[in-house]
């Protein structure tokens, strides 16, 4: 465990907002899961931030879905087919071009 997740989960009053990575330490996921998570739906930033500016979460929404086993299952199974879509989309070496083949067997 990072010392500032340690530090953020030993708070006994959090703060109203959290940024991006105190969010993610707080419902156990990895920073870059959360924006996974808003482009799903199934997490919502506070107000209406451009796409390239910081991303806040309210504390008290974070809790309500720390303690909602369906959310979690949800927000689990959005990220597993995320990147099991994502890793599907790469190019495998038996997929690959005829020429990328013959230029692997002439470096062995």
């Amino acid at each position: 465990m990072a010392p500032e997740q340690k530090e953020l989960l030993n708070l006994r009053v959090l703060p109203a907002r959290l940024n991006t990575e105190q969010a993610a330490h707080l419902l156990g996921f990895q920073p870059h899961d959360l924006p996974i998570l808003c482009v799903r739906g199934l997490l919502k930033p506070l107000g209406t931030p451009p796409p390239s500016a910081v991303k806040y979460y309210a504390t008290s929404d974070l809790e309500e879905l720390r303690a909602d086993r369906k959310w979690l299952a949800r927000a689990t199974d959005a990220l597993h087919r995320y990147w099991r879509n994502k890793n599907q989309r790469r190019e495998t070496p038996a997929r690959c071009s005829k020429e990328y083949t013959m230029r692997a067997g002439e470096a062995t």
